[in-house]
């Protein structure tokens, strides 16, 4: 059995290669992009939106407002809203990071490091992508498990409540039994998924031919080197907002939310009804259409 999966794996080589190579970045490493954006806007959203909470209702809770607060809770909100969430989940993300993982491994454990003998910047960039790889399947694991699932792992790492996001998104980040360990350990995984995908789409570019030569590949690196500082500034604004974050303020907002959203429904259910158009009157026969 083992020798004739050896054999299927060597004659479609080429193929899966082609495959893990694709996979990495469509779907997965393009799911980088409004996932760390989402986060991210704990801190975006608060410099760039107005809160729309009560004030009043705030200043009596001893709090002030927090736009990031509520743009993190619309965001989740409209994610959580979307119609089939859990077969898009298994779809695009699932199935897809278990066969880039899966194939990642294989080629990993059967290629060689090679820079105790060859001490060029490539193939330490090789070395790094297999061990950001492993460090990504581990983190993803317990990532998605905790935060989807609600996989405590004994009160490691909090649950979390879509109703409640960024209160328990900052529960997760600051009060797991492991404390900032956690933020730690959240810091060094998003950092190395990233270059894992930044670097990863350099090499699938000439995985697919699409940068043959020396000066392209170079071009090339640029731009992915511009893309993994870009997700890495959003995911570590993420990190560092949702570790930062006041967590009772947080709550006292999301409780401002639900009420105001309470309030607009009962408002709507109270209106009365728009009156229907009467009837325009029938105009009476004309005395000369009559059948005699």
């Amino acid at each position: 059995m083992a020798s004739a999966s050896a054999s299927f794996l060597d004659r479609h080589y080429f193929l899966l290669r082609r495959l893990h190579s694709l996979s990495g970045v469509v779907p997965i490493g393009i799911f980088l992009f409004p996932h760390l954006t989402t986060n991210s806007s704990i801190v975006w959203g608060a410099q760039l939106n107005e809160s729309k909470v009560s004030t009043d209702v705030l200043a009596d809770a001893g709090h002030a407002p927090h736009a990031g607060v509520e743009t993190f809770q619309h965001e989740v909100e409209f994610i959580h809203n979307l119609p089939a969430l859990i077969l898009i989940e298994i779809g695009v993300l699932f199935i897809p990071i278990a066969f880039h993982a899966i194939l990642g491994i294989w080629f990993a454990t059967t290629g060689r490091f090679n820079n105790d003998r060859y001490g060029y910047q490539d193939n330490w960039r090789y070395t790094l992508q297999r061990l950001s790889g492993y460090l990504g399947v581990v983190f993803i694991f317990l990532h998605i498990t905790s935060l989807r699932f609600g996989w405590t792992y004994g009160g490691l790492m909090p649950a979390f409540d879509p109703g409640a996001a960024s209160s328990s998104t900052a529960v997760h980040m600051q009060e797991g039994r492991l404390g900032l360990l956690i933020p730690a350990f959240y810091l060094v995984s998003v950092l190395a998924l990233v270059f894992h995908f930044a670097n990863g789409l350099w090499t699938a570019a000439i995985t697919w031919g699409l940068t043959i030569s020396a000066q392209a590949q170079r071009r090339w690196g640029y731009v992915c080197a511009a893309i993994g500082i870009l997700l890495s500034g959003a995911g570590v604004a993420a990190i560092a907002g949702f570790t930062l974050l006041d967590i009772d303020q947080a709550r006292a907002i999301e409780q401002a939310m639900q009420e105001q959203k309470a309030a607009l429904v009962e408002s709507d259910e109270a209106a009365p009804a728009p009156a229907t158009e009467a009837a325009a009157p029938r105009p009476a026969a004309d005395a000369g259409s009559t059948a005699g």
